[in-house]
């Protein structure tokens, strides 16, 4: 028999350009190729004829790309000479309180022998509609829990029959976490810097695909998201500068022990009970399954905290712990397959959290478009700052920078005000005492505004990073977002009163008030749509109390150095309690000070900076910020700026899926510092970065067509325009179930603009060995030599200097190359006494340098 498939709101004239395919795993699929119809009613219906009983599954294509719910999974069964065919969501879940529904064909005319019946948590009342050969059924399920479909023709069960339908609590949240380091094969390779890295591996079908290369955790260069689909020998191409590198290419063998297996994976630990607001570890074993990605999701009526508590070998210890009690679905996937098991009926006991939610909205209307030379204005609240540190300024689409001027105004209120000379995007850079303020630097388009979304509101303030018991404060910036409405939401243990405050051209303060400590989420939405890096968490402390008698004296706040110790003091005043300090560092890790009790309430603190960046200094008493922390200081130069940062490229906003896709990073003149790319989407991303005179290229790769999220930060500051939204078409693989991270962080050089690129050689000076007796002793008068070998240590400068007594360089020294990694020096003194032999490789002192050789 025939089974119909309708797709509507396809415009008819698109039929031709309809690709179809069919795919059978279980049974034998010769001779099934589907039928197009056209119903001219704006729909067509896709019919195919089995011969075989099992699942069947349809894949459905459009120009190329999945529709929306491809692959369409059907139950065919041959019972008394015909087939009965069952398909639909509804037969594998769905949500309380929402409509579930399925369909099942059967001959033309027997459906009166077919039997439906739903058993589960509830009674549930099944609406039946008869069409011919088609029934379409539906059920309100108004409890969460399993539900047993059973379906019968002619008294006899189809095969699959009962079906198990999951269906989850009302309001479905989705937490995820997605772990990588199972899917990293490491090419035992030392490379310090990936920039400039080009990857590619060629498949045992003889198919070349791109590939993600990364450092691992012991620095050696391996392959992310290796997770191989047949075995034989994949090669991987690895190639700097059009040339390959030592090595390559890099043989892998995988047999079937390598292959990603799901049903290999061990797991131990609650998968259908839990308890709320506690952890909940589960240990999963993946040291026999192969290669391939794990993923853990969590669905149901609230958020759930997951994350990887530890991990070693291949093995994982995973916490997760549901906000609230109810009922969810715990999704285990490695390598985009389910665990056995998976999906998990997970039934969450426990207390409530007692967490109250308070939202406020707003209907943002489309700014106006501001013409060069009109006047402009930035309204912002700006908490703990000193006017007279606070500096503004505009940067035009030519790199041109202008001081804009500031208006100083009541609590804390400040106008900024400048007059663009060109129409393009404009950047404004916002600072107190020489740093960026939370947010900064900000867009502003000048003549036609961009098209919006809502990865371009922008957030920041104190409000959304800390705060007290009381009024907190942030600010929404939305003018290049567009029209829209925005949601502020404010959930913890107490009620939130949320204020919202209007300013002009795009801008939106936020106040909300909280009567108990704790951890807060703050939620921000437009049109529906949470905005990056929402939800917010922020710790809201008691009032701060006694902390607020605690001072920092002789803090420096710039011109500190890398691997230089910066101590300071802070000074009690009469307060009690424990005193705590941690620096942020730009890289984004955590590292603890050292504090030594000096004297009755006197401490010393000291952190040594070990990267160039502004850094952060948190400094809290019994748990409570004191006053001005956290602290900003800068390691290095001054110069490092991300709003002299600027991408462009076709990639930030379109791409081709299967085809690298670029975008510029333009550095000159911001200075030298961490430059870090994320990419979030539906599929892993073969990324590759090139340094070029203005900056650095990066080349992405995606398999999967959908929308991808670029966030582009340099000294983890996002750039002004970061976030950026690229949307990705073509053919690939079908999308993961969940969001997929691919990120790189380069350490970038200082470039001006206008300059060439100079090359850069990076290199390990602990890998060089220095031997010989030219190194034991120095004898006047006599030529003396040892040798250099460089062979493991990369790519580098070699540097040989040596010092007399009297603190001159010795005259006579000589460098004579072996071979391309070996070098003989020779030498010969002509003063006794103490000399002071050097030797670097790049910019460190090689082992046991310096040497000290006596006469």
């Amino acid at each position: 028999m025939s089974k119909p498939w309708p797709w509507s709101i396809l415009p008819n004239s698109a039929i031709e350009n309809y690709k179809k395919t069919y795919k059978m795993p279980a049974p034998d699929a010769e001779g099934l190729g589907p039928e197009i119809q056209d119903k001219t009613d704006g729909s067509i219906c896709v019919q195919y004829h089995p011969n075989k009983s099992g699942r069947h599954e349809v894949q459905m294509c459009y120009e190329g790309c999945a529709v929306e719910g491809s692959p369409f999974s059907c139950m065919v069964d041959q019972i008394d000479g015909s087939y009965v065919t069952a398909f639909g969501a509804g037969l594998v879940g769905g949500m309380s309180g929402q409509m579930v529904s399925f369909t099942v064909t059967a001959k033309q005319g027997s459906l009166s022998k077919l039997d439906v019946k739903v058993d589960g948590p509830t009674k549930t009342e099944i609406t039946r509609k008869d069409l011919g050969d088609k029934c379409d059924i539906s059920f309100l399920p108004m409890t969460p829990g399993v539900y047993n479909i059973i379906i019968k023709y002619n008294g006899k069960e189809m095969k699959g029959s009962p079906f198990v339908s999951k269906v989850s609590g009302e309001g479905r949240k989705r937490s995820q976490l997605s772990l990588g380091n199972s899917s990293e094969y490491s090419l035992n390779v030392l490379e310090t810097n990936v920039v400039d890295l080009v990857g590619s591996i060629k498949l045992p079908s003889g198919a070349i695909e791109p590939c993600l290369l990364k450092k691992d955790s012991e620095g050696h260069l391996c392959v992310g998201s290796f997770a191989p689909k047949s075995t034989g020998d994949y090669a991987v191409h690895i190639s700097r500068d059009e040339k390959p590198i030592k090595g390559s290419p890099f043989h892998i063998k995988v047999g079937d022990k390598e292959l990603a297996h799901a049903s290999k994976v061990k797991i131990n630990g609650p998968t259908t009970k839990a308890k709320a607001n506690e952890p909940n570890t589960l240990e999963l074993d993946c040291s026999e399954a192969g290669y391939g990605g794990l993923s853990i999701v969590i669905e149901g009526p609230h958020r759930s905290e997951i994350e990887c508590k530890h991990y070693e070998n291949r093995k994982y210890a995973i916490s997760y712990s549901p906000h609230e009690p109810g009922i969810y679905i715990l999704n285990l996937r490695f390598a985009d397959d389910h665990l056995p098991g998976s999906p998990f009926l997970l039934q969450v006991e426990g207390e409530p959290s007692g967490r109250i939610r308070e939202t406020v909205s707003k209907n943002m209307e489309q700014a106006e478009p501001v013409k060069k030379n009109q006047h402009c204005e930035f309204y912002l609240q700006i908490p703990g700052t000193n006017p007279f540190d606070m500096e503004a300024s505009v940067t035009d689409p030519d790199g041109s920078t202008e001081l804009c001027e500031i208006m100083d105004e009541e609590d804390f209120h400040y106008r900024m005000m400048f007059t663009p000379q060109m129409e393009g995007t404009h950047t404004l850079s916002i600072k107190h005492k020489g740093l960026h303020i939370s947010g900064s630097p900000f867009v502003y388009s000048v003549g036609q505004l961009a098209s919006g979304g809502t990865h371009k509101v922008q957030v920041g303030g104190p409000g959304v990073e800390k705060g007290e018991v009381g009024f907190n404060v942030f600010n929404i910036y939305t003018r290049e977002a567009g029209a829209g409405e925005l949601s502020v939401a404010v959930e913890g243990p107490s009620d939130a009163l949320i204020r919202l405050e209007e300013r002009p051209h795009g801008f939106l303060g936020v106040s909300y008030k909280v009567k108990v400590a704790g951890m807060y989420d703050i939620h921000i939405k437009f049109n529906d749509g949470h905005i990056p890096g929402s939800p917010f968490r922020v710790h809201i402390s008691p009032d701060s109390g006694v902390a607020r008698n605690v001072t920092v004296h002789s803090l420096k706040d710039r011109g500190l150095q890398v691997d230089k110790a910066s101590t300071f003091t802070v000074s009690y005043n009469g307060a009690k309690g424990t005193l705590n300090a941690c620096v942020r560092t730009p890289s984004g890790s955590h590292e603890d000070c050292f504090i030594q009790e000096m004297d009755d309430g006197l401490y010393g603190l000291r952190f040594i900076p070990k990267e160039n960046g502004v850094h952060y200094l948190d400094i809290k008493l019994n748990d409570h910020h004191i006053p001005d922390s956290p602290f900003a200081v800068m390691v290095g130069s001054m110069a490092a700026d991300p709003a002299m940062v600027l991408a462009h490229g076709d990639g930030l906003e379109s791409g081709s899926c299967g085809t690298k896709n670029k975008f510029v990073v333009r550095t000159a003149g911001a200075g030298s510092s961490f430059l870090a790319v994320f990419i979030e989407g539906p599929s892993k991303c073969a990324l590759s970065c090139r340094e070029v005179d203005e900056g650095y290229e990066f080349s992405y790769t995606p398999f999967a067509t959908g929308k991808y999220l670029i966030t582009v930060k340099y000294g983890n500051i996002n750039i002004a325009g970061s976030p950026y939204q690229s949307e990705v078409t073509g053919s690939g693989r079908k999308p993961s179930p969940l969001n997929e991270t691919t990120s790189m962080v380069v350490e970038t050089v200082e470039k001006r603009p206008g300059a060439k690129s100079l090359r850069r050689f990076r290199g390990d000076a602990s890998k060089v060995q220095v031997r010989g007796p030219g190194l034991k002793k120095a004898r006047t008068n006599q030529l003396q030599s040892f040798t250099i070998d460089v062979k493991d240590a990369g790519h580098a400068m070699l540097c040989v200097g040596m010092v007399a007594p009297n603190g001159l360089p010795e005259p006579e020294l000589m460098i004579k190359k072996n071979n391309p990694t070996q070098y003989t020096v020779s030498y010969k003194v002509v003063e006794a006494g103490e000399h002071t032999l050097c030797i670097r490789f790049g910019d460190e002192e090689v082992p046991g340098s310096p040497f000290s050789l006596a006469t």
